[in-house]
């Protein structure tokens, strides 16, 4: 069970959407983004960019199913990824998601670090 999201670099000035803040992002190598639950039910989140500042973690609205990627500093990034209700029930147990990066030519997983999970309820 997966979401993913692609996010394309529309040619615009940093103001604040989450391509602005990883490397590499052009018309033909958009930064993708997905979300999956493993066997175990545990989160992971598998990334194609680098990004420019480190995650310092993750919220999830509760309410309305997103998830935002707060960075280094606490600047939250203008992304809510929609979650399906599917995927977001395994956050509710969730205190920290598997971020992978994954190699753009190959898939392969490159790297991969715990981030800090906050959940919302409104």
């Amino acid at each position: 069970m997966t979401n993913e999201y692609v996010a394309q670099d529309n040619h615009r000035p940093p103001v604040g959407n989450l391509t602005d803040f990883v490397y590499g992002v052009t018309d033909d190598s958009p930064f993708k983004v997905e979300v999956a639950i493993n066997d175990d039910g545990r989160v992971i989140l598998f990334h194609n960019k680098v990004f420019k500042n480190d995650l310092s973690w993750l919220e999830f609205d509760l309410e309305t199913n997103k998830l935002d990627f707060i960075l280094d500093g606490g600047m939250v990034r203008d992304f809510g990824m929609p979650l399906d209700k599917s995927v977001s029930k395994h956050m509710h147990n969730a205190h920290q998601i598997l971020a992978v990066l994954l190699d753009e030519e190959t898939g392969d997983a490159k790297e991969g670090h715990y981030i800090p999970l906050i959940l919302h309820r409104d």
